[in-house]
């Protein structure tokens, strides 16, 4: 029996509807992600535009399915769920990130690594090392602090200075070696530096012998950047010339691929 066209056109509708829906609630999770994971209804609605009620009812539908709780003061938190989906996906973004990694191996020789903010840590889900047979190692998973390191630099570079003493103030600066920068000032010297260079350096400030050059990926999902590290008669200034054009180059290509949708389906 042939469809009707005003049933066509509910359907229709309805697709639309329920795909609005969904672009929606996306949005308010991560607008609630850029408020620090908490936030009240109204200012979601003055953050995103949308009315009171067509917030409140996402809202509720988050709430019902684990992702987003409310708290005793009746503000809104990022729930639990998201913890597994982001676990997941952060294991993913490593491996989608192998292929940019070793094909910076083989440019620079150098142990190639890719790195998150997370909170106030950075993590390395990622890593190529080099076939040197003297080269650096970093574990995937493992965690330090922002101010000791290349890819800390590079991320920390883009977000305003107040953001950077918050943070600073949080985890304090201790050093790792001699050459960490142990001070707010120090460091937002050296974040200047960075954002005028457009690269950072680790320059024996992590562990002593090793230099590391890193750029933040451009336009990730999440703050990101790559870095190459090695020892320091390596990775000297004249090195550096060589290797932060393909730092750039590959933190471009791996942007594109993170920001891909993927084939249609």
């Amino acid at each position: 029996m042939p469809t009707s066209s005003a049933s066509t056109t509910d359907s229709a509708r309805s697709a639309s509807g329920g795909v609005q829906s969904l672009e929606r609630a996306f949005d308010l999770l991560e607008r609630m992600a850029d408020a620090g994971g908490e936030v009240g209804l109204s200012e979601l609605s003055a953050s995103s535009g949308l009315p009171l009620p067509t917030i409140h009812r996402l809202m509720r539908t988050l709430v019902a399915c684990g992702y987003v709780r409310q708290q005793p003061n009746r503000r809104y938190a990022l729930g639990p769920r998201l913890i597994r989906l982001g676990e997941s996906a952060a294991r993913l973004l490593g491996t989608w990130a192998r292929p940019y990694l070793a094909r910076l191996v083989e440019e620079t020789g150098e142990t190639a690594n890719m790195a998150l903010l997370d909170g106030d840590e950075i993590v390395y889900v990622a890593q190529v090392p080099s076939k040197h047979s003297m080269r650096m190692f970093t574990e995937v998973g493992r965690r330090v602090l922002p101010h000791s390191t290349g890819v800390g630099k590079a991320l920390l570079a883009g977000f305003p200075d107040g953001e950077v003493r918050a943070l600073l103030a949080r985890t304090g600066m201790p050093a790792a070696t001699e050459k960490t920068i142990i001070t707010p000032d120090g460091f937002l010297a050296a974040l200047a530096d960075v954002r005028q260079a457009g690269y950072a350096v680790d320059d024996n400030e992590q562990e002593i012998g090793v230099r590391c050059l890193a750029v933040p990926v451009p336009d990730s999902p999440t703050p990101a950047a790559i870095s190459i590290s090695g020892p320091a008669g390596r990775v000297t200034e004249s090195a550096t010339e060589k290797i932060v054009p393909v730092l750039r180059q590959v933190a471009v290509e791996l942007s594109q691929a993170l920001t891909s949708s993927g084939p249609a389906v």
